[in-house]
């Protein structure tokens, strides 16, 4: 499959996909150590740093803080332009937190870096607390002039956990802080980190669940690096508290990356440690590795950024894993006909009979399947199946129910629990030995709940496989069920 936002295979919105399609360009991220603290280093709001932390404020990549920043950039651009000699370049501001001073020290850092040719923008990592009302202003300012980004550090919503690794602000704090800056329309991406101490998987999906109902860009997602020389370091030695294999984090990333938006931009999936610093997990310093394994893993699974926000990727998933292109399938509710153009795409050398009572939804699925010729579309209703495909006993491969109400139509008209059920039990015997039916139930209104209940009687009744997909916990979205024509 081609996933929207990748050039390169990735089932993921990449950071080189956003930067080419934006600048038309390769661009780069030069990252700089202009020599600033923490508050939560210096006592303001406490003492250490965060546990994680190397001396280097994880800038262990950033330019020496004793050279000018001039001359930090210059050093990685002139290797840079080598390779790529037409590059655009991005400062990137990454040790520590890089708006904490005053507004007049930081005009002094970046102004400089923004006059260099080809800096096209401005990358500041910082914490959310370190942004006063007068930094935000000058941020404003500075994203009127050049692609600017805040990346703020969050690493975990869990409370427990971010007092366990020092943070020293709170959720609202975060909170807050991304509402004053998109109300200024600053880009802001988030770092969180995978394998904290003590976090089980869920909490680490909740985490990325969280943060994608915020108006965010953009996310980091690194693996926890235990150091040496920091306090992490230290807690490990004594307590040997659990770390994630490489299986593990790839495969609670992949679950990550389907729960999270499609349009925000995956700016890193793993981490670089230094091998003379690091202490655990080895499994790091092969990142490619990494990379090459969370894109295997998305492959398995046939998943995808964003695939858990729908249930009918899920739908689509199933059609894509069973159905040939010379097998006879039903819609059994075409409504605006996405469904039907999608099976008529998969199946070009076999057929789709499409079902609506409505002619609005004949219409509008004629509409789409202009340049077809491998569809029928019957104006009446799939309780009438057994009469309209009679000649097709054992010979369909799916059917399928996407039930409620016709979208952008008549809401008063409705699928309903007597009719459907009856369809599915004249369908059952159409279906061939691989065949199988699928229902999308929406218990949302009045109905759906209805349908809901009773087809959920009428299963307990049929020796039928049946498999159940969910993909929220929000007890009223729509969700699958799956019959398989073979009997358990």
């Amino acid at each position: 499959m081609d996933f929207k936002y990748s050039m390169d295979n990735k089932r993921y919105h990449t950071l080189n996909y956003f930067y080419k399609t934006k600048f038309n360009s390769k661009v780069f991220k030069v990252s700089l150590n202009a020599g600033f603290t923490c508050p939560n280093i210096d006592g303001t709001v406490g003492t250490g740093g965060c546990i994680y932390c190397s001396n280097l404020g994880s800038g262990d990549f950033a330019g020496k803080q004793t050279d000018n920043l001039i001359d930090q950039f210059n050093y990685v651009k002139n290797v840079l332009l080598k390779k790529w000699p037409n590059s655009k370049y991005i400062g990137y501001f990454q040790a520590h937190s890089n708006t904490y001073a005053d507004v007049s020290i930081l005009k002094e850092k970046f102004e400089p870096i923004l006059k260099l040719d080809n800096v096209i923008g401005l990358n500041i990592a910082t914490r959310p607390d370190c942004i006063s009302d007068e930094c935000l202003d000058y941020l404003s300012d500075l994203n009127k002039r050049t692609f600017l980004t805040v990346e703020l550090g969050l690493q975990t919503i869990h409370e427990k956990t971010s007092i366990f690794i020092n943070r020293c602000h709170s959720l609202e704090c975060f909170n807050e802080c991304v509402k004053k800056l998109r109300k200024r329309n600053i880009n802001v991406v988030v770092h969180i980190i995978n394998g904290l101490p003590y976090e089980t998987k869920e909490m680490m999906i909740e985490t990325a669940k969280y943060l994608n109902k915020l108006d965010i860009q953009g996310i980091k997602i690194h693996m926890l690096h235990i150091l040496k020389n920091t306090k992490l370091a230290k807690i490990y030695n004594k307590e040997k508290f659990n770390i994630l294999s490489k299986e593990q984090y790839v495969d609670i990333v992949c679950d990550q990356l389907e729960n999270l938006k499609p349009e925000i931009v995956i700016n890193r999936i793993t981490g670089d440690p230094k091998e003379d610093e690091l202490i655990e997990p080895s499994w790091t310093l092969k990142k490619f590795g990494v990379l090459n394994e969370i894109d295997k893993e998305l492959v398995r699974r046939n998943t995808y950024q964003g695939f858990n926000l729908s249930i009918l990727n899920k739908v689509r998933q199933i059609i894509e894993k069973n159905i040939k292109e010379k097998d006879i399938v039903v819609d059994a509710t075409i409504g605006n006909g996405n469904d039907t153009l999608f099976l008529a795409n998969i199946t070009k050398k076999g057929h789709v009979f499409g079902f609506d009572i409505q002619k609005e939804a004949i219409k509008r699925t004629s509409n789409l399947l202009v340049n077809y010729n491998n569809y029928t579309l019957i104006n009446d209703s799939h309780s009438n199946i057994d009469i309209h495909l009679s000649d097709y006993k054992n010979k369909i491969s799916l059917v399928l129910y996407n039930l409620g109400y016709l979208p952008n139509g008549d809401k008063n008209i409705t699928t309903n629990y007597v009719t459907t059920i009856d369809s599915i039990k004249k369908a059952l015997p159409l279906l061939n030995d691989k065949g199988r039916i699928l229902i999308v139930i929406y218990k949302g209104h009045e109905e759906g709940l209805k349908e809901n209940n009773e087809i959920n009687k009428f299963l307990k009744t049929i020796n039928n496989k049946i498999n159940i997909y969910r993909n929220t916990d929000n007890e009223v979205a729509p969700y699958l069920i799956e019959i398989q024509k073979k009997s358990n």
